[in-house]
């Protein structure tokens, strides 16, 4: 998977990061040019959660859902 945006610094090495406000989380790697203002605020209002292990399944069982923009692609892999 091509990376589209950095990672917030601090969490180079996470991947989902949750929005405690939403009960959304967010795959940073799949986040599209133009929608970086969204982890740009979060990170902002500090209102953030990172998962360990760093992965949907566990930001799920957290009762986290994807974010819906991106809940399609996911879909689709799975699909694969």
């Amino acid at each position: 998977m091509e990376v589209n945006v950095d990672r917030p610094t601090r969490f180079e090495n996470h991947r989902y990061l949750g929005d405690k406000r939403k009960q959304v989380v967010y795959d940073v790697d799949a986040i599209e040019p133009g929608d970086e203002e969204i982890i740009d605020e979060l990170m902002a209002t500090e209102q953030f959660i990172s998962f360990a292990p760093d992965t949907l399944p566990e930001a799920r069982n957290r009762g986290y859902r994807l974010w819906s923009r991106q809940a399609p692609a996911v879909e689709e892999q799975a699909s694969e």
